[in-house]
């Protein structure tokens, strides 16, 4: 309800003609509530999704599911943004760009059907049984798994920075540099999207197959690797390069953001796991995500070479490679009993 009414809401926001600093003012409130509320939504959406999961080796696949909603998302905004561009015209500015956000509200009452329709996991109500239940999970996770949440935040490094170059900061260096169509772009990150609704329920399997861990830090090999012919592409100035780099950047990411969902919430015991996955995942957000369109913003206003940013994105992959080496691989593991150490069962049983 936080996040569907507040994105609701910015429809209303009047302009910066009518009330001045106050709408940006207006929209950053706005954008807060939202952060709020996807700060609760995404450790909730996977949880239920995993741990519903009838076999353990179908955790990656299945928690997969959540993480489509970011390219399917992604599509259904672009895809908006386009067709309210050309049905307004030259008035899109003043009243074309608010119609996406009026519209949303349909998600809110979708949302809240499914939600409502949804019974606690086995795994929760096993901890109501056996009054497992923590009093303040915020704290006890940093006093019992402080590893894990930070090393789950920089595992997101480099999955996280680049994203938001490869759908945010292109329209940027799109139009200004490179003197691309924005609706060229925009139909590229919607190809992207696509093609993203394959590889991300894919990655989710491929890791209940070969182990979370390898397909993640082989994503993150594949994305610095990527992010060098990404540029080198762009680079071209060639309409088919540009868009054929765009089309595809979301592939190896995806081999990160497919199993990520399961690599994160299986790293933390069932009574501490729904703030301890959602702390790591977030973090990175503020540590990754936010700051990486205008690092690289600065990276290429500083050095004029669109190199520097590829640069950038290797050294985030870098430090996902590390993080997430450090972690513990639980993959095909039982995750359903408590395997911190203040409880029976402190490592994980492998499947018999």
């Amino acid at each position: 309800m936080l996040m569907g009414i507040a994105t609701f809401l910015v429809a209303f926001v009047p302009g910066y003609a009518s009330i001045g600093i106050w709408g940006a003012i207006i929209l950053t409130i706005l954008r807060f509530f939202q952060g709020i509320g996807v700060g609760g939504e995404w450790g909730g959406s996977v949880l239920l999704s995993m741990e519903w999961a009838r076999h353990n080796g179908h955790r990656g696949l299945v928690a997969s599911w959540p993480q489509f909603g970011v390219p399917a998302g992604l599509f259904i905004a672009n895809l908006a943004v386009l067709a309210f561009s050309q049905m307004s015209g030259d008035a899109f500015l003043s009243w074309g760009w608010r119609v996406p956000f009026l519209l949303s509200i349909i998600l809110v009452g979708i949302g809240l059907w499914i939600r409502l329709g949804i019974t606690e996991t086995p795994t929760f109500q096993r901890l109501v049984r056996e009054q497992k239940i923590e009093r303040a999970p915020f704290i006890e996770v940093f006093k019992k798994q402080p590893a894990e949440i930070f090393l789950t935040a920089f595992a997101r490094m480099g999955q996280q920075a680049p994203f938001y170059i490869f759908t945010s900061f292109i329209f940027a260096y799109g139009t200004g540099t490179l003197h691309a169509s924005r609706d060229m772009l925009l139909i590229g990150v919607l190809v992207a999207s696509c093609i993203s609704f394959v590889t991300v329920p894919l990655a989710g399997h491929v890791s209940d197959r070969v182990g979370r861990k390898k397909t993640y830090i082989l994503g993150a090999i594949a994305t610095a690797l990527y992010a060098f012919i990404y540029f080198g592409l762009l680079d071209t100035m060639s309409t088919v390069w540009i868009f054929v780099a765009v089309a595809f950047s979301l592939v190896v990411h995806d081999f990160q953001y497919g199993p990520q969902a399961a690599l994160i919430a299986e790293c933390f015991t069932p009574r501490l796991r729904y703030s301890g996955a959602s702390m790591g995942y977030q973090l990175a957000s503020i540590i990754a995500g936010g700051p990486a369109p205008l690092i690289a913003t600065y990276l290429f206003g500083t050095y004029h070479s669109s190199m520097v940013i590829a640069l950038y994105m290797l050294g985030c992959c870098v430090v996902t490679v590390i993080a997430t080496a450090c972690l513990r691989d639980y993959t095909g593991k039982e995750i359903a009993e408590e395997y911190d150490a203040d409880h029976a069962g402190a490592v994980a049983r492998p499947l018999s």
